[in-house]
């Protein structure tokens, strides 16, 4: 069963302006992702996601290119060959490249989906995993830079639909941040309230907040610095109570090695449809495994999330899933078939259909074929 072929496609669904959320990196008025479809000689076809890095236009085209080139021909099942791959002759070779990460990340996606078609197996499974039920928080684009009332209001139908902990986005001003925080926690004593800056704050602004996300026993801080900017994340760490997270950002095992010993952050974030794929992250959880640090994977648009819960019931040290709560994401509604209630203990199982448990509406990537213009202005 070897690789006969490998397509990705950009998708692009703008977002109505009534839909449009505002949080640190901007207001959402499209939504972006890649698509990737793998066949095999066989006849088997896999789907993966890679992330779209504000360049979905660029991701696709080097997995057309470039990445085809260097994995087809090779048996669909050899997920570590085709992934050692690519890393000789694209990213060892010619850097370290996010845009790289990204791309491969939605072909190994896709070879681990072909793994599971093939045998009849759930991805969880063909990771050495069982069915276990996986807390979920609600994420995604949603809970963004809004009056405390409204915010009160959204945090609300979260809570209706079962969920015990939610993301609120900060970044805006410390005093705006520290007022939805507040009323919040005020209006919700037993909530766990998780937080995420996405990389908006500078130190000076970590010093302001940080006392009152102490005081409102939040989980986490997520992202409040830029990825690289280790320095400030071991300031801020000495400064806090409360857990820092990040990885969403981070790329391969090699930048998670150097995350895990600079020991700024105990909340490890590894995105699949960024970070290389399933093969990557499941090393990066060994990885974290060793040091006692839990795996929260940050997941969004459709397929990936739908892999990221397979990937969670497979670990040992699995953390939150992010529940996209996105009020419009047809990523998530119309592309695919996936869906995520959860159960009266805020958890949710990954499905039991063989690989990742999807299926792809291929005429719906046709009516949203990848526009140029910014996701988020």
């Amino acid at each position: 069963m070897r690789i006969l072929d490998i397509v990705a496609y950009p998708v692009t669904v703008p977002v109505p302006p009534e839909y449009q959320v505002s949080l640190g990196i901007g207001k959402m008025v499209k939504r972006d992702t890649v698509i990737v479809k793998v066949t095999t000689d066989d006849g088997i076809v896999g789907w993966g996601e890679s992330h779209h890095g504000r360049a979905h236009l660029a991701i696709a085209t080097l997995v057309n290119t470039t990445l085809r080139q260097l994995a087809v021909g090779f048996d669909a099942t050899d997920v570590n060959g085709v992934w050692s791959q690519i890393y000789r002759f694209q990213l060892s070779s010619h850097g370290m490249g996010a845009a790289c990460a990204a791309a491969m990340s939605g072909i190994d996606m896709a070879l681990w989906d072909i793994r599971g078609k093939a045998t009849g197996w759930p991805l969880y499974r063909m990771l050495g995993g069982a069915s276990r039920s996986v807390s979920a928080y609600a994420g995604g684009i949603c809970l963004g830079f809004q009056p405390p009332a409204a915010l009160l209001d959204e945090v609300a139908s979260m809570v209706q639909r079962g969920y015990k902990a939610i993301k609120l986005r900060l970044g805006e001003s410390p005093a705006d941040d520290i007022a939805r925080v507040s009323a919040v926690r005020e209006a919700y004593p037993d909530l766990d309230i998780l937080t995420d800056a996405n990389t908006a704050y500078s130190l000076r602004d970590f010093r302001a907040v940080a006392p009152h996300l102490d005081a409102a026993c939040v989980g986490w801080l997520e992202e409040p610095f830029p990825a690289h900017d280790y320095r400030n994340y071991r300031e801020a760490k000495a400064r806090c109570g409360f857990a820092l997270a990040a990885g969403e950002n981070h790329f391969t095992r090699f930048e998670f090695a150097q995350l895990i010993e600079a020991e700024s952050v105990t909340i490890l974030q590894p995105d699949l449809s960024k970070m290389g794929g399933i093969s990557e992250a499941m090393k990066v959880a060994a990885m974290a495994s060793a040091q006692k640090l839990p795996i929260h994977c940050h997941s969004s648009m459709g397929i990936n999330m739908a892999a990221t819960l397979h990937v969670l019931s497979a670990i040992e040290n699995a953390g939150y899933f992010e529940a996209d709560c996105s009020l419009y994401n047809p990523l998530r509604d119309d592309l695919i078939d996936f869906s995520f209630d959860i159960d009266a203990n805020g958890a949710l199982r990954p499905s039991e259909k063989p690989g990742i448990g999807i299926e792809v509406n291929e005429e719906f990537i046709k009516r949203h074929a990848g526009s140029s213009g910014p996701g988020f202005v």
